[in-house]
């Protein structure tokens, strides 16, 4: 009786159809605000094509654009949670919830130029935060692409500290966003930033700021045609991925993700940095944007260290800031 019961048993495992079919490929999400033209969407398309190489089995990816699952805020948010997203490049000015210094590198006038910035990031000087955005917020921080100079769009010119005073200017939500800005002598509004151009539209602000893929991609132009060339700061877009996810997946495909992250990331960062200036003289030859030189740079700089420091005591974060300014690129 024993003997027919386990044989019994041994032909209903054979038999689930579960057992004897192969595994389906593993699929991975990821999240835009742009379409496939937009720098972070190639950035992402070319992490896919290297996770593929190092991994070199079956995987599916589903890259879901153009603001299909929200926003930035929302794509770090399922990261966070584990589901819906796995992957995206996200502004550190979203991270704040989890990690105050998160927002600081990426803030105002932290980098001279982009020499400098290249430098911070080939140091991996970002990494005390990146641990804790990974040990808070579960998100990785995989890759650093970005290096778009941002400047300020706006529907009237300012070419010095006086024109610029009182401007009603959208900024990213984080603290230091409103605190430099507010130093400068403008009036910073925290907008979402796909309510920018109907905001400038119904003269609620008068200008944003962002780097010329975001004033292409968003067509900013068209209602802040002004490019005021501040050059206040070059972007740090980290390419993240959820760890949740990330602990469910086979450890070869964990070390592909990391790999392909790396240097997904340096590839965002060439083209970003690379193509910069080509969008704004493209948009300048079509007479959809006028570059206004800005002639008071030093003196909004000075005007912001203070409170740059301030801050950096404010959020644990001086250490990161002085080993930043001790670099001499």
């Amino acid at each position: 009786m024993e003997r027919r019961a386990l044989l019994g048993g041994i032909a209903a495992v054979l038999a689930t159809p579960h057992v004897v079919q192969a595994q389906a490929p593993i699929t991975l999400n990821g999240a835009s605000q742009f379409n496939d033209e937009h720098v972070f969407n190639r950035t992402m398309a070319k992490f896919e094509e290297l996770v593929k190489q190092y991994y070199n089995r079956p995987i599916n990816f589903v890259m879901h654009k153009n603001s299909s699952l929200g926003l930035e805020k929302q794509f770090f948010e399922y990261m966070s949670a584990g589901r819906a997203v796995d992957y995206a490049v996200v502004s550190p000015a979203h991270m704040s919830t989890f990690s105050r210094a998160a927002p600081f590198i990426d803030a105002p006038f932290l980098f001279r130029d982009l020499a400098h910035w290249n430098q911070v990031l080939d140091q991996d000087l970002l990494k005390p935060v990146a641990d804790e955005v990974e040990r808070r917020a579960r998100v990785s921080l995989i890759g650093y692409a970005g290096g778009g100079v941002r400047n300020i769009f706006s529907n009237r010119p300012a070419r010095n500290m006086a024109e610029l005073r009182g401007l009603r200017v959208r900024v990213q939500g984080a603290p230091i966003w409103s605190r430099t800005f507010q130093a400068i002598g403008m009036a910073p509004q925290v907008i979402a930033y796909n309510e920018v151009y109907n905001a400038i539209q119904n003269n609620v602000i008068e200008a944003g700021e962002n780097e010329a893929a975001g004033v292409e991609q968003m067509r900013f132009y068209e209602v802040g045609p002004n490019l005021l060339m501040t050059q206040h700061a070059i972007t740090v877009r980290p390419l993240c991925f959820s760890v949740q996810t990330l602990a469910r997946l086979p450890r070869e495909l964990q070390d592909a993700i990391k790999r392909a992250g790396r240097e997904a990331g340096i590839f965002g960062r060439n083209a970003e940095s690379s193509e910069d200036d080509q969008k704004i003289a493209a948009l300048e030859t079509a007479g959809r944007l006028r570059r206004v030189p800005f002639t008071e740079r030093a003196a909004m700089n000075a005007a912001v260290n203070p409170i740059m420091g301030a801050y950096a005591r404010e959020i644990d974060a001086e250490g990161i800031y002085t080993r930043i300014n001790a670099l001499t690129a």
